[in-house]
Parts: structure tokens; sequence; C-alpha cells
């Protein structure tokens, strides 16, 4: 699979800023406004208090370029699209990139049948961060933007009547005592030392199913307020994630990694979320998990950091979110200027939280384990900067329609430590695939 639609016209943009009154009324018209196009991307912080964020929500659409590729060559053929358009450019790497970086395979079944690599350029660009947004529309189609602010407002922002024609009926592919035989391997490899911690990922699916994507990704985003929010929709298939993970993010010479690992369920009363809290910053098993991830990150980073800049920013703070809390360090380090973002991205993928450690003998033995292709689960989507800078999260927590196939998937993963107990780590899968259980079994 290999497409490259690239229209090389001098593309300047237009800025233009407005001030609106109900920004959150105004959120939910974008998207609903954004449904018209093939192409659409709409990422969402959710107001959540993030220390290096640059604007609250931002919706790209209307492809003028685009680039679709399998894994073979894929890095290069992004830093080739990326030098070459100069522009803001928004998409996804697949987990299965992997392929492109090391020599490894990725044989196991795949309902979806997304591409590995999706990127393209919009015609239309609006940023928000407060009560301002940004317009940037490429200058050539300037005199679209008061037309389209007209219909954006009035695109009405009630409950749409969802398609659904079924009952959404959820199936395991790793069922609990084939996931528990699953899991004790994995623990063999770590004592033999092959490993010494690995996420291990199970995919939950629905076949002959129809869903309403905004409606579905409308409920999800309610229950959970991700900091990492995306509806990303191409041709007939969606992403509708609630990921509160961010991958890497690039700042002129900056770069930050944010690694999540170690979970725990939130509480009904103040109190005993407390309790929790307390109990999650002191478990040595949760806290060992994510010190692993921040060594690896460490170690991506020194292969091309500026000597002596890798830092840990935080170590194994909690962040409380709809849903869960959750362990979360920050890597950075500096980078030269001279550094292609693409080589950066390449170097670091994927990420480490999502793989283990040593990261291709663990992405080795998953790849025999599990019983699915990852694709763009465990993968991430972002956009570039015409200067470079770029931002990814983490895709987790996340919803995967294939229209044309009425297939939808949700895959969850934790990680396998030698502290892991099978029966424990199963009730955390089950934890983090409650919000997507819940929008889809209770989609009306």
């Amino acid at each position: 699979m290999h497409r490259r639609e690239i229209n090389f016209l001098t593309l300047k943009r237009t800025s233009i800023h407005i001030q609106i009154v109900n920004i959150s009324e105004f959120k939910k018209q974008l998207l609903l406004w954004a449904q018209q196009f093939e192409v659409a991307v709409w990422l969402d912080s959710n107001n959540y208090d993030q220390k290096y964020s640059n604007f609250d929500a931002v919706l790209a659409v209307d492809a003028v370029s685009k680039i679709e590729f399998s894994y073979e060559n894929a890095f290069s053929q992004l830093k080739k699209y990326q030098s070459e358009v100069k522009d803001y450019i928004f998409g996804y790497l697949g987990y299965d990139l992997k392929n492109d970086v090391e020599n490894l395979t990725s044989s196991n079944f795949d309902g979806l049948n997304f591409p590995d690599l999706f990127f393209f350029q919009p015609k239309k660009l609006l940023f928000i961060k407060g009560n301002s947004v940004e317009i940037k529309y490429i200058s050539a189609f300037e005199q679209e933007i008061e037309t389209d602010l007209e219909k954006i407002r009035k695109s009405k922002a009630e409950s749409r009547k969802s398609k659904a024609k079924n009952q959404i009926k959820i199936k395991l592919r790793i069922h609990k005592g084939d996931y528990y035989k699953k899991i004790n391997t994995v623990l063999n490899h770590i004592h033999r030392g092959d490993i010494y911690e690995a996420n291990f990922c199970q995919e939950f699916y629905s076949e002959n199913s129809v869903i309403d994507p905004v409606e579905v990704y409308q409920h999800l985003n309610k229950i959970s307020k991700a900091p990492f929010a995306t509806f990303f929709k191409f041709n007939n298939n969606y992403l509708l994630s609630a990921s509160p993970e961010r991958y890497l993010k690039k700042v002129d010479e900056m770069l930050i990694s944010q690694p999540i690992k170690g979970t725990e369920k939130r509480a009904t009363t103040k109190t005993a979320d407390e309790k929790l809290i307390a109990k999650l910053e002191q478990n040595p098993k949760e806290r060992a998990e994510n010190i692993m991830i921040v060594d690896l990150v460490r170690n991506d980073f020194s292969r091309f950091a500026i000597k002596g800049s890798v830092k840990v920013e935080e170590l194994c703070k909690v962040y409380t979110f709809e849903q869960v809390h959750q362990l979360i360090s920050t890597v950075s380090c500096l980078v030269k200027n001279e550094l292609h973002s693409v080589d950066i991205i390449k170097n670091t993928f994927p990420m480490g939280s999502m793989t283990g450690a040593p990261k291709i003998s663990a992405m080795k033995i998953m790849e025999e384990l599990e019983e699915t292709k990852r694709g763009l689960y465990s993968g991430a989507v972002g956009y570039f900067t015409p200067n470079g800078d770029f931002d990814f999260n983490v895709i987790i927590r996340s919803i995967l329609y294939n229209a044309a196939k009425k297939y939808i998937s949700y895959s969850v993963g934790g990680a396998i430590t030698a502290q892991s107990i099978p029966e424990k780590e199963y009730e955390e899968c089950l934890l983090k695939a409650k919000a997507m259980k819940q929008v889809l079994v209770n989609v009306k």
C-alpha cells in the first residue's frame, strides 16, 4: 500500500483571530461541521492542566496533499513528505512501523486493515486557546472563512440520531484462561532474563456492527476528559481516542516524553480516592514498571541528545483522570537543530511504555504471544508544524472502527514484570477497557 498525493502549489496560510463566547458549544459545532470532509482530525486537551500545552484544541480538515503507506520505508517517505511540504501536517504512526525501524514482522490477525502510516496537509486549520480561535486557511481558500464560520455556527450540536442498527456484542480475542497462560509465559521469559518488562496487549472486538462515530466519541470523551483526546476520520476509518498519554513533543531544540506506567482505580469519595493515590505512589511494583520505562526513554534519548542534557523532570508523579489514577514521568533532553524531526521519532519508536524492555526482545516475544496485529493501537497521532516541531500522543484507551467492514476494535495492555500476578493484570485490563465497553454497549 503506497499512496502519495501531493499538490505542490506555493501554499501560504492566511491567519485570523476571532473570539467565541461559548467555546464548549463552538467545539461541538466544529466536530459536527468536520464530518462533511473525507479527512478530519480533532485533537482536544479537555482543558486538562498540563505543563507543555500550546493550545486547548485543534481541528484540521480537507486534505490538500496526503501520504498513505505500509511499513516498508515508511519513515523515509514521511521524512521526504515533511521536508517538501514544510507546512502543518497531521496524521498517525501505526505500531507496526516497528518493522521499518528494526528487523521485525507483524503476521497476527488484523480485522481493521488501516494503513501503517497516514499523514495529510490540511486546507483548513482552527486552533482554540481559551475563548480565542486562530483560523489558518491556505491563502487560496481564505474567501471560504466567513462562509465556513456561518456554517459552523449553524451546525446543530444536539444529540445525533444513532446509526446503530444492532446490539453491539463485544468479544474477547483472548479468553481469561488463555490470558493467564500467556502471562505465565511472559513471566518465564522474565525469569530467564530474556526481558525484564513487557507490555502484553489483548483485543476486544465486535463484528458486523454499525455505530455513529461522532456519538460514540462524544460519549467517550464526556466520561474520560482525557488530555490527548482524538477524533480521526479518513475514508471509512475512524479513531475515537481518550488517550491520557503523550509520546513525544518537540519545541525548538527541546524534546519531552511523558510515559505512563502504573494504574489504580478511582474511588467514589474524596477520602478513599486520596488513600488510593497514596497507595499508588508507594506501590513498589507500579513504581518499578514506570522507572524501567523511564530508563528506556533516557537510553533512547542518549543516542542523539546533546551530551549531558537528558533529564528526568518528574518521576512517578500521580495524575488523576476520570476513570483511573496513573503514574506519569517526564523525561526531557536537548537536540541539535540539524537533526531531522522524523529521524528523532524513528529513533524512539515505538514508545517504550507500549513495548517493554529491552525493546526489541520484548516486541519479538509479544508478537509471538499476542493474537492480534496492533495496527494503530500502540501507535501515535499528532502533527508537525512548518518548522519541524511536533507533538504526538500514545494511542491507548481508544476505539478503532472500519465502517466499510463494520468492524469495531479496542485493545488494552499492561506492563508485566517479575512481580506481576496474572489475575491482577487481568483485572487491570478490564479496568482500562471499562470506558470503551461502556460507550459501545450503551449506544442508544
